[in-house]
């Protein structure tokens, strides 16, 4: 994806944030804008406006006790990619008048670092640790407008939805869990807005990448000591099996050739599970791991597929049948997919599924590629030539009580009509 920075190449920063006002003025009123915000910026203040949000104050939520605040820092993730964050970006925020936050996947500020005074100057305005940035807190912003496009966004004066944000610049940068693509949050860089700089973006974006680099090779490491223990274990198991890591990485196998990653249930546990693609198992735990088994029993196909789009953050898949039932956490492009097949149970073609994700039909590398991922982990679901859900799976999409959308914002408006 290519990068887009706030101010426009050549333009002058104030004259630009002149006309960002007026655009959020008239975008206010419902009357006809002067001239058309960014695509990001334009698709946040709409969900701004039908959130009903605040364009003068937000919407504040109380800021976590200490307490509170250590466990979520436990919680996230993130504590092991602090390190490496710091060591990009900390000297610069120093040097360029900027603060250095990093937030989680709720919108929590979780450690802020960076020059004092603006510091101090983020404490006024209640940027502080502990405090929600999301979107339905603080409107348009880069932390929470990230965390909803899953893409690295900068934000600049007015384009923030809320005006107390206006003496501000903004960019962030998603962090994804390489083990799963689950997102951990976002890294920002804050500052006054006469220090915008178009570059800012491409720094953040790069020390994240280099952040999930890191738990990448971590991950690596801890997937080659289970490799290590299954081994010699494998040699005294009988009949087909893979040891595989608690996220479904393979670390071995025996009697027979794993197709890829298995996909374990969320809530993984000790017994007997029907698995996508494996049929009926058992799972045995090993220290940083599974051992799973698989039994000779005739597989029972799945007969119910819920398609579960009703968490903003989140989207699952369950599965269920005579064998039993299956769930499993979706990525956002995985969830969009699935929920194009569930539109259309005919069938879609590459070209087709291209133009619904992305309106153009020409990616059809990248969706048979990501296709080709999903048939792995749900042999047995979908099928083929057109890619399709079997035709013998009922299949239920769970939306959002409040009737909003029902995908991640990166779906082409075709696919939401």
């Amino acid at each position: 994806m290519q990068l887009e920075a706030a101010l426009p190449v050549g333009a002058d920063p104030r004259r630009h944030a002149r006309a960002l006002a007026e655009m959020r003025e008239a975008a206010l009123a419902g009357t006809a804008l002067p001239g058309p915000p960014r695509a990001v910026i334009g698709a946040s203040w709409q969900r701004m406006r039908r959130l009903g949000l605040d364009p003068e104050r937000g919407a504040p939520v109380p800021v976590l006790v200490p307490e509170q605040l250590e466990a979520r820092r436990r919680q996230s993730g993130l504590a092991a990619v602090l390190p490496a964050l710091r060591g990009g970006l900390i000297s610069l925020a120093e040097q360029a008048a900027h603060i250095m936050a990093v937030v989680d996947a709720d919108g929590r500020v979780l450690w802020r670092d960076g020059s004092t005074a603006v510091r101090r100057r983020a404490d006024a305005l209640g940027f502080v640790e502990g405090v929600d940035w999301h979107e339905n807190s603080a409107g348009t912003n880069a932390i929470g407008t990230a965390l909803v496009a899953r893409h690295p966004v900068q934000v600049y004066s007015a384009e923030h939805y809320v005006r107390n944000q206006h003496d501000w610049t903004c960019a962030a940068a998603p962090l994804h869990d390489p083990r799963d693509g689950r997102l951990l949050g976002v890294v920002d860089l804050s500052g006054p807005a006469s220090t915008v700089h178009p570059t800012t973006l491409a720094l953040v974006d790069a020390v994240a990448k280099l952040a999930e680099a890191h738990l990448r090779t971590t991950h690596l490491a801890e997937l080659e000591r289970l490799r290590g223990l299954a081994s010699p274990l494998l040699t005294k198991v009988r009949g087909r099996a893979v040891i595989a890591d608690p996220h479904g990485w393979i670390a071995a196998s025996a009697g027979f050739v794993p197709a890829g990653r298995i996909a374990l249930p969320n809530d993984v546990t000790a017994g007997r599970a029907w698995l996508p693609t494996y049929g009926n198992c058992l799972l045995e735990p090993l220290p940083g791991g599974w051992l799973v088994r698989l039994t000779e029993s005739d597989d029972a196909p799945p007969t119910s597929v819920v398609l579960d789009l009703r968490s903003a953050r989140e989207s699952t898949l369950r599965v269920s049948g005579a064998a039993g039932a299956w769930s499993h956490r979706l990525s956002p492009r995985h969830a969009e997919m699935l929920y194009v097949l569930a539109r259309h149970r005919e069938g879609r073609s590459a070209s087709e599924l291209s133009f619904d994700l992305f309106g153009d039909a020409g990616r059809t590398v990248t969706v048979r590629a990501e296709m080709s991922r999903m048939r792995r982990h749900f042999g047995g679901i979908l099928l083929a030539r057109p890619y399709r859900f079997d035709d013998g799976v009922e299949v239920v999409v769970e939306r959002p009580a409040d009737g909003g959308e029902v995908l991640p914002h990166s779906v082409a408006p075709a696919v939401r009509a």
